[in-house]
This record gives C-alpha cells, sequence and structure tokens, in this order.
C-alpha cells in the first residue's frame, strides 16, 4: 500500500515539472491566431505532432518564433510564409494545394480507385471464366482423354 502511494505520488510530480509556457499578448484576437497557428505546425522532430503538443526542443523553439512573429505585428499569412519558405510545406499539417502537393492530396483517392478498379476487374475475369463452356473440339478431346483414362 505504502508503494503504490508513493508510486502515484510520484507520478503526480513529475506532471509537476512540466513546463507551463505562458505567452502575454496585448489583443485577444492576436492570442487566438497564436493558438490556432501552434495547432496548425507541424513538430519536425516528432512523429505526427503539432508544435502545440510537442515538448520537443524545436517545437518549442517554433512556438517562440511564432509568438515573437506575432508580437512585431505579422500576420497569421506571415508566419506561414516564414514557417513554409523555410522548412516546406511539411511544416503545415494541412498544406496548401499546389503542384507539388497535388500527390498528397489525391493520392488517397488515386489509390482506392486503383483499387478499386483492380477487384472489379479480378470479379469480371473469375465471373467470366466460370461461364467459359468447352467447343465441340475440346468436347471431343476431352472424351478422347477419358476414354484412354478408362482402358488403361
Amino acid at each position: 500500500m505504502k508503494r503504490a502511494a508513493l508510486l502515484s505520488l510520484m507520478l503526480m510530480a513529475s506532471t509537476a515539472f512540466a513546463a507551463v509556457e505562458y505567452r502575454d499578448f496585448s489583443q485577444p484576437e492576436q492570442e487566438q491566431v497564436y493558438q490556432t497557428l501552434i495547432s496548425e505546425l507541424r513538430c519536425l522532430v516528432c512523429q505526427n505532432q503539432t508544435i502545440a503538443d510537442s515538448n520537443a526542443d524545436l517545437a518549442k523553439d517554433l512556438r517562440e518564433q511564432v509568438y515573437q512573429m506575432l508580437r512585431q505585428g505579422k500576420s497569421r499569412a506571415d508566419v506561414v510564409n516564414f514557417m513554409t519558405e523555410r522548412y516546406g510545406d511539411f511544416v503545415m499539417y494541412k498544406p496548401a494545394f499546389n503542384l507539388k502537393t497535388v500527390l498528397l492530396w489525391l493520392g488517397p483517392a488515386l489509390f482506392l480507385g486503383g483499387g478499386l478498379i483492380t477487384v472489379i476487374l479480378v470479379a469480371r475475369r473469375k465471373r467470366t471464366g466460370r461461364a467459359t463452356e468447352l467447343d465441340a473440339a475440346q468436347k471431343a478431346r476431352l472424351q478422347k482423354l477419358l476414354g484412354e483414362g478408362e482402358d488403361a
């Protein structure tokens, strides 16, 4: 019992050491833009996390960069342009639809369509294979082969 209590205290204490970042904004709209941006930007070193969710040092740096740019009066578009020019379209969770990202946006639909076409073609081939009947020459050859088998 004491061990369980000690373990639970240690687990609660570990969350107390987690850093809390406080950002002071002069306008509530600016804070909203900040929250939106950090939830739309991808952590470049983490697996499928935004910079808002990540505790990686690079994510902390990117949050600070976003904060400083917004404090300097840059707009959301300015921050997004800066991040995509510096890190590429990968930094955005939902990258813009352009020539470089067309496969990213249309790829799943293309793969699904290709899979459906393949399934339909295979199903048709199997269906037509079952309905095939032997022609007269094939039936005669089959009878001949069966007749030879009975004699042996």
